[in-house]
């Protein structure tokens, strides 16, 4: 039988998760209120804010005063050359610095209409990139770390939350759909799956960055599994299809720009899927939140409070499961390609 006193410890942690959650609500309330600036709330303005890419990281108001990070701009032109300075000389795109400005999109603009340039700068999607990679090397390394000094150790820590997911990630989703020459591309799924999951669950915080609701991340993310699946390709895979089996002459030649069609599909919808799915969760979040501020209401802050507070923890389910899909399709299309030829 369950003792009393695990029931009401049970009871405490869930009123103290429920309380933290609420608080990064309320927090993300205030946020997303000041983002309205001192006219009139527009709520297309408030929600293009927070899922676009950005060159300076928002993280919240307080009062008039916008907390920020500034991020590194990095411009390079053929007459002024290598040009780095941060995002804050734009005083949140206020003013002008070196003959370069920030416009109303966010984007970084020359005042002389005929200087050209390129923009290599990072971005809030890019440091969030790259806080996501160093986040990754830090807990992978630091559950790898006892598996060295003693592979026979149960685990323990760390380790008894990620050699779950990983043993999952092998034996449910790679090897299956890849066959017996899995362990050559088990690294890339894995990597594949953590990245995609962490910035999902990091997205989801509030002031965070909208990464893999990025469509350039996920076209990124796709073209490495394009690329994968058309150098593992091997005569089978190509002769299915320059040469359909089970289809009648005279249908081949529709067929066959159909099959060579596929090969490009396959990753569009993987990049279209995962930055559709992460976006949309934003904006309708965001649109709930934004509904408190348009009817002016305390009732309607706190019924969207909840509705949001229900829409967030569908969310950490999606994270979980757009990881798992652009895993599992990665997995298929290059087990498609290596798979020997039957009949």
């Amino acid at each position: 039988m369950i003792s009393l006193g695990r029931i009401a410890s049970n009871k405490t942690l869930i009123i103290r998760t429920l309380t933290i959650v609420l608080l990064l609500c309320s927090s993300s309330l205030k946020m997303f209120a000041a983002s309205g600036g001192d006219g009139e709330f527009n709520p297309g303005e408030m929600i293009m804010h927070h899922v676009t890419d950005a060159h300076e990281w928002h993280l919240l108001d307080i009062g008039e005063t916008a907390v920020t990070i500034p991020l590194p701009i990095i411009l390079y032109s053929s007459s002024k050359g290598l040009e780095v300075f941060m995002s804050g000389k734009f005083h949140h795109g206020e003013t002008s610095y070196q003959g370069y400005s920030m416009n109303a999109a966010g984007h970084v603009v020359a005042e002389d209409p005929n200087h050209e340039f390129y923009d290599l700068s990072i971005t809030k999607n890019v440091a969030a990139l790259i806080l996501g990679a160093i986040l990754m090397i830090v807990l992978f390394v630091s559950v790898a770390r006892p598996y060295k000094k003693d592979p026979s150790a149960p685990p323990k820590g760390l380790q008894s939350w990620v050699e779950p997911l990983v043993l999952y990630v092998k034996n449910e989703i790679v090897k299956p759909n890849i066959g017996p020459k899995y362990e050559r591309y088990l690294p890339y799924m894995l990597t594949l799956f953590f990245f995609i999951w962490l910035g999902n669950l990091l997205g989801l915080l509030p002031g965070a960055a909208n990464l893999t609701g990025n469509i350039a991340v996920t076209m990124v993310l796709a073209a490495i599994t394009l690329v994968m699946t058309l150098f593992s390709s091997n005569k089978h895979y190509w002769a299915h299809i320059f040469n359909p089996p089970g289809v009648p002459l005279l249908l081949k030649p529709i067929m066959i720009p159909i099959e060579i069609l596929g090969i490009f599909t396959k990753p569009f919808s993987l990049m279209l899927r995962l930055f559709v799915a992460i976006t949309a969760g934003h904006i309708v979040i965001l649109s709930l939140i934004g509904l408190a501020f348009i009817f002016h209401s305390a009732w309607v802050g706190v019924g969207t409070s909840l509705v949001v507070l229900f829409i967030n923890i569908i969310e950490l389910l999606v994270a979980t499961i757009q990881a798992y899909v652009f895993t599992l399709f990665s997995s298929m299309y290059i087990g498609m390609a290596v798979a020997d030829g039957h009949h």
